[in-house]
């Protein structure tokens, strides 16, 4: 796991205490000029039912049973090559385990700002509450707030950050963090074999199941057209699996030029290539764009699980079996350490960062 120092961020006033100020204000209150980003905001959005329904679903009991495994996992490889996102139902989580962790994070976001200011974060280190990405003063910002933890391994684990109120809270994320991890380990194990790689040598990469979190509260903001949830990125990480804490939708990928809105299905997780498996899988799979968006009147919270290599694996680079099968590295190899402070450094710019390791 990567040290939570390796990425850094400068401290931005609290967005939620913003909104709540700017939303109940005079019609004509303006919103601070580093939250504007009109230019991203008009760019065309593709929705509705036909292109949600065209977003791969993997069902993990299809994977998991003999008789469907091989066609459901070429369904799998289909979906990370050309969409490099997809909606995984039947996963295995329980209702409860899902239904507690949802609750005690929008209990946590709903404290007084001062409540959630213990657990701010500190100068030069990512976890807790507050904002990533933010390299200078006139950088413009996201219209959100985040709150960012190191799960696994549990010795890794720094308390300091992690909520006594609610009470349940830290039990709740340990239990969640348990079964994202084993569903993860999963999804590798399948992704492995349809790659053609020996899928103990791709676990082994990921051993010890290294994860964090980024839970994330989207303010309303009644003119949303002007601003951003979370800038256009792609996640330097394994897989991500994102939880959509409420009913409210603005997750938004970018499919052949245009940004496709997701409507996430009722229980399911939403599942994403990120950097490094786009990497290891040496072009195979895809890392893609992806943002957030708010809405007019009403709040959304999120949570996203990311899965990355174990602390011993010192470089990110293609599977030697893949180079040898492709007679080629599409991409060249860097340290762990590395890859992650330049990805933090790079700000939150598409894919600018993954394409700058290319060979």
């Amino acid at each position: 796991m990567v040290h939570a120092d390796a990425g850094r961020s400068l401290p931005v006033p609290n967005v939620q205490a913003l909104a709540q100020t700017y939303n109940g204000g005079s019609s004509d209150e303006q919103i601070p000029e580093r939250y504007i980003r009109v230019e991203e905001a008009a760019e065309e959005v593709i929705g509705g039912r036909d292109i949600s329904s065209a977003i791969p679903i993997i069902d993990l009991n299809k994977l998991l049973d003999p008789l469907s495994s091989k066609e459901e996992r070429a369904k799998l490889g289909s979906a990370c090559k050309q969409w490099g996102f997809f909606q995984l139902i039947n996963h295995g989580i329980s209702d409860e385990v899902i239904h507690n962790f949802r609750n005690d994070m929008a209990e946590f976001f709903k404290q007084p700002l001062e409540a959630k200011k213990i657990y701010s974060q500190i100068p030069g280190n990512l976890e807790g509450y507050g904002q990533h990405f933010v390299v200078s003063e006139n950088q413009k910002l996201d219209w959100a707030d985040m709150f960012f933890l190191i799960l696994r391994p549990t010795d890794s684990r720094d308390t300091r950050f992690w909520p006594s109120h609610p009470p349940s809270f830290r039990n709740s994320i340990d239990r969640y963090s348990s079964e994202t991890a084993k569903l993860a380990s999963c999804l590798l194990k399948f992704l492995a074999m349809d790659m053609g790689a020996e899928p103990e040598s791709l676990l082994e990469i990921f051993r010890g199941q290294p994860q964090n979190t980024r839970m994330t509260y989207y303010p309303p903001c009644r003119q949303a057209d002007k601003v951003v949830g979370l800038s256009p990125h792609t996640d330097a990480t394994s897989l991500t699996l994102l939880l959509q804490a409420n009913g409210v939708q603005g997750l938004q990928i970018r499919k052949d030029g245009k940004w496709v809105a997701v409507n996430s299905l009722d229980g399911a997780f939403i599942v994403n290539v990120g950097d490094i498996l786009e990497i290891l899988s040496n072009g195979r799979y895809k890392s893609v764009e992806h943002r957030a968006v708010v809405h007019p009147t009403k709040e959304r919270m999120s949570a996203a699980v990311f899965h990355q290599p174990c602390q011993d694996y010192a470089t990110v680079g293609p599977l030697p079996e893949l180079v040898k099968k492709d007679g080629e590295a599409l991409y060249g190899s860097v340290s762990y350490v590395d890859f992650i402070k330049g990805y933090f450094a790079a700000k939150l710019d598409g894919r600018s960062y993954l394409e700058s390791l290319k060979s």
